[in-house]
């Protein structure tokens, strides 16, 4: 059984207690040690998921000149968003990993084995959401989904320390009933809300979420791709492109055959009679 985290946004508080309680069960040191400059973006310091932050909190302002607020999440509203890796059920890093580091475990999570780990970077720019990094040893690292935890029977940290429920752990069927319903009552209440992370995107994602506006709003992608989905367009480029080549280079040596057969066909040029000398009487 799938096993996965679905993620209702607008129970979110922005306490960030799931960042620091993945950084303590994983032991991930902060970046620089501690010391980092302020962003200004709200409160968002971390600025996005990286090699040392496998957990990243958003924070998106929206308020209008006249701060007019119409009720719940309509009008001036904080949108925040807890976010990590997807686990996609059809996963770009997997698809792309030479070595065979990344795999699928028993909980249909995707996993990093960092001893098989070469650093090729293939991951990083596979992966759609910009969830896998490099670290300062030159590995490959994401959320693990607890895998450690999850093989004794506990839920990852992040989920055991969110103090609302934002974030919730399970099976994922179970989870997207959840989420449906969530979906379903807020649109009662007037509220625009959807689940993003359906069979629609790269099979499913394992890691969803209840949103109430745009997905490039929250910094994700509209309709993520495979990298194998470009493989048909490149080698379709790449066979126009050597095939212009390859008439370039024959219509090239052709001419240079046409001009050295002119040459040599062509009479050779008279000799011109010696001048006559003059002599002294």
């Amino acid at each position: 059984m799938a096993k996965g985290f679905y993620t209702d946004t607008t129970a979110c508080i922005g306490c960030k207690a799931c960042q620091v309680a993945c950084h303590q069960w994983n032991n991930i040191p902060a970046e620089d040690g501690g010391r980092r400059d302020l962003t200004g973006d709200s409160y968002d310091n971390t600025g996005r998921l990286s090699a040392l932050d496998w957990r990243h909190v958003k924070f998106i302002e929206q308020f209008p000149d006249d701060r007019q607020q119409d009720g719940f999440l309509k009008g001036s509203r904080w949108l925040m968003m807890s976010d990590t890796c997807k686990h996609c059920v059809q996963a770009p890093c997997l698809e792309v990993c030479p070595t065979g580091a990344i795999i699928r475990t028993e909980f249909d999570s995707v996993f990093i084995q960092q001893d098989v780990c070469n650093g090729c970077r293939a991951c990083v720019s596979a992966c759609p959401f910009g969830v896998v990094d490099t670290g300062p040893d030159g590995k490959a690292h994401k959320c693990t989904l607890c895998y450690d935890r999850l093989q004794h029977g506990q839920e990852p940290a992040c989920a055991q320390a969110c103090p609302t429920d934002s974030i919730r752990f399970g099976d994922v069927d179970e989870l997207m009933t959840y989420a449906d319903q969530r979906v379903a009552n807020l649109r009662a209440q007037g509220v625009d809300a959807y689940v993003y992370g359906k069979e629609d995107i790269l099979g499913g994602l394992n890691s969803f979420y209840v949103l109430v506006d745009k997905p490039n709003v929250y910094g994700l992608p509209e309709n993520p791709q495979m990298a194998s989905a470009n493989v048909a367009e490149g080698f379709a480029i790449s066979t126009v492109a050597a095939a212009a080549v390859a008439v370039t280079g024959i219509a090239a040596f052709r001419k240079h055959r046409m001009d050295e057969i002119a040459a040599a066909e062509s009479p050779a040029p008279t000799p011109e009679p010696p001048a006559n000398e003059s002599s002294d009487a």
